[in-house]
C-alpha cells in the first residue's frame, strides 16, 4: 500500500506508528514518543475523532505517552492516519478542554504535567456491541446487508411528509398515543398487505412495534411458550435464533433445501413443538420460497398439535427473480400464523417501524400485551409513513427498487463468477461460496477495514452443528461503478487464507 505521499506502508490499515526521523514525512521533535500506536475503524459507530482522542488517552495511561511529551501536530497526525484534519484537530480540542493536553505556539502540543484522565482509560472499543451484532451499527459500506439503498430513496419528499408530521404532533394535545400504533397508519399497513401479501386482516389485527426485534419480543410474551421447543431453519438468522433462546425456548434446527424448510424433517424432529419461526417468502439467508405443498404441511402440522406459526416477512415482495410468492398467512384457514413484518428493509432501518398481523384468536391478548408492555415508536413517523403509503409513493418506490436490485445483483453475480467464485441471488444479498477452510468470519472482520461489510455464513449454522463457509454480499449497498475494485478487493482478502 502507499500513502498520499509516496510512502510505503507495511502496516495493517489504520495502524499507525511513527518512524525514524530520516524515513518519516516529518521530523519527531525531542520529546515525542517514539511509537505512537492509534487504531482507526471506520466501521465502529464510535467517530474518528472520539476515537484518536481515546487513543491518545490510553497512550496516556499506558505511559507511551510521558507527562511532558510532545504529540504530532494535528495536521501531521491526521496526514498519518488518513482522515480529516479537522478531525484530529477535534479531538486535541476535547482532550485540551479535559486539561490532558496543552497546546502553545512555541512549545507544540504536549502532554499536560499532571493529565487530568479522572478515571482509567477504557479501551477503544469498550463501546462496541458484540462482535455477532456489531453489523448492526455498522457502515455505510459496500455490501452491507439489511439496509436499503439511500441513493434512490426520496428523501425530501420524505423529509417533508415527516417535518409536516412532527409540526402536527407538537402542535396537538398531549395525550397518550395508542400503543397498538396510530389507526391511520395500522389502516395503511392492513390495506397494503391485502394488495401486496394477499392477507385478509382488519386494522385491529396490526401492532405497529419498535422492527422486527420489537414484534418478535411482543409475540414471544404473548405466547408464552417458555421451556418449550420452537422450529428454527438451519441455516437461519441467528439473532432470531438467540431471541428464542432469551424467550426460553428451545431452538430446535430443521434443515432448509431449494424447497425451504423441511416439515416431515421438523415433525421427525421435534413433533410437540410449540411454534415454528420460518421466512417462507425468501429463506434467510438461501433465499428458496417455501413450496406449496410444505406451506400446507406445515399449517396442517400447526393446527393438529396446536403450535403456531411464526411468520418473519422480512422482504416482503422484494422478490427479484419472479413475482412475489403470497405470505403464508394469506392460506392459513385456521388462525395459526402469526404475521411478521418491518419498514427496514425497504424505506429504512432508522424508522424503527415493524408490524405484528395477530390471527383473530390472539388479538385480545396482544392487545393486552401492547397495552402495558407495548413500545410502538412516535406517532409522527407513524403518520408520515402512513401519508407515504396513502399517496401511492410506496408502492412506487417498491417497484423502482425492485429493477435497481435485480440489475445490482445481476451486476454482482456476474463479476463474482467471473473470479471463479460459485454465487447465488438470495433476497437482497448475493451467496458467495468458499471453501470450508477458509474461515469467512475471519475474511469478513479484514474486510471492514477497506470499507466493505460482507457477513460470513457460517454464524447462520446451528453451533456445535454442521457450518458452511460463505460470505452473504448485501445487494442494495453495491454501487455498480465501484463494483470492479470492490470485488478485487474481496478477492484479494480472500486469497490471503486459500
Amino acid at each position: 500500500m502507499t500513502d498520499s505521499c509516496g510512502e510505503g506502508r507495511d502496516l495493517a490499515p489504520g495502524k499507525v506508528h511513527l518512524k525514524e526521523p530520516e524515513r518519516d514525512i516529518f521530523a519527531i521533535p525531542w520529546g515525542m514518543p517514539r511509537a505512537l500506536d492509534i487504531r482507526i475503524d471506520r466501521s465502529a459507530a464510535t467517530t474518528l475523532a472520539e476515537q484518536i482522542r481515546l487513543g491518545v488517552l490510553a497512550a496516556i495511561g499506558s505511559g507511551v505517552l510521558a507527562p511532558g511529551a510532545r504529540l504530532p501536530s494535528w495536521q501531521a497526525l491526521a496526514a498519518q492516519l488518513g482522515v480529516a484534519r479537522g478531525t484530529v484537530k477535534s479531538a486535541y480540542e476535547r482532550l485540551a478542554d479535559e486539561q490532558v493536553i496543552v497546546s502553545s505556539r512555541p512549545g507544540g502540543t504536549r502532554v499536560a504535567d499532571h493529565p487530568a484522565t479522572g478515571r482509567p482509560v477504557p479501551p477503544d472499543d469498550a463501546d462496541a456491541p458484540p462482535e455477532l451484532y456489531r453489523h448492526l451499527l455498522a457502515g455505510p459500506a459496500t455490501f452491507q446487508m439489511g439496509v436499503p439503498a439511500s441513493d434512490r430513496f426520496p428523501a425530501s419528499l420524505m423529509g417533508r411528509l415527516r417535518a409536516h408530521a412532527a409540526r402536527a404532533e407538537v402542535a396537538a394535545r398531549a395525550v397518550y398515543p395508542d400503543p397498538r400504533g396510530e389507526l391511520a397508519f395500522r389502516r395503511e399497513v392492513a390495506a397494503h398487505l391485502a394488495l401486496a401479501r394477499g392477507i385478509d386482516c382488519r386494522p385491529s389485527q396490526v401492532f405497529i412495534t419498535a422492527g422486527f426485534a420489537g414484534a418478535l419480543e411482543t409475540t414471544f410474551r404473548v405466547l408464552r411458550a417458555e421451556g418449550r421447543k420452537a422450529w428454527m431453519e438451519n441455516p437461519g438468522f441467528f439473532q432470531s435464533r438467540r431471541a428464542l433462546e432469551l424467550a426460553q425456548l428451545v431452538p430446535v434446527p430443521v434443515p432448509v433445501d431449494d424447497d425451504g424448510l423441511d416439515v416431515v424433517r421438523g415433525i421427525e424432529l421435534a413433533p410437540d413443538a410449540a411454534l415454528a419461526l420460518v421466512t417462507p417468502g425468501q429463506q434467510a439467508p438461501l433465499g428458496a420460497t417455501l413450496s406449496l405443498a410444505r406451506r400446507i404441511e406445515l399449517i396442517a402440522w400447526a393446527a393438529r398439535t396446536g403450535a403456531w406459526i411464526v411468520e418473519d416477512d422480512y422482504l416482503g415482495e422484494l422478490q427479484l427473480r419472479r413475482r412475489a410468492a403470497p405470505a403464508l398467512a394469506s392460506v392459513d384457514r385456521n388462525g395459526r400464523v402469526i404475521h411478521i413484518g418491518s419498514f427496514s428493509k425497504t424505506i429504512s432501518p432508522a424508522l424503527r417501524l415493524g408490524f405484528v398481523v395477530a390471527p383473530e384468536g390472539l388479538v385480545d391478548r396482544f392487545n393486552e400485551a401492547v397495552m402495558c408492555l407495548g413500545s410502538a415508536p412516535g406517532p409522527a413517523v407513524q403518520q408520515a409513513t402512513a401519508r407515504f403509503m396513502h399517496e401511492g409513493h410506496y408502492m412506487r418506490h417498491l417497484r423502482r427498487m425492485k429493477r435497481v436490485y435485480s440489475a445490482r445483483g445481476e451486476a454482482l453475480q456476474a463479476a463474482l463468477e467471473r473470479k471463479g467464485y460459485r454465487a447465488q441471488i438470495g433476497g437482497l444479498a448475493v451467496l458467495l461460496r468458499l471453501p470450508d477452510q477458509i474461515p469467512d468470519i475471519e475474511v469478513a472482520r479484514e474486510a471492514r477495514a477497506w470499507g466493505l461489510a460482507p457477513e460470513p455464513l457460517s454464524p447462520w449454522f446451528q453451533p456445535g452443528g454442521v457450518r458452511q463457509s460463505g460470505l452473504l454480499l448485501g445487494i442494495a449497498t453495491t454501487d455498480e461503478a465501484a463494483l470492479p475494485s470492490a470485488c478485487d478487493r474481496l478477492h484479494e482478502l480472500i486469497g490471503k487464507f486459500s
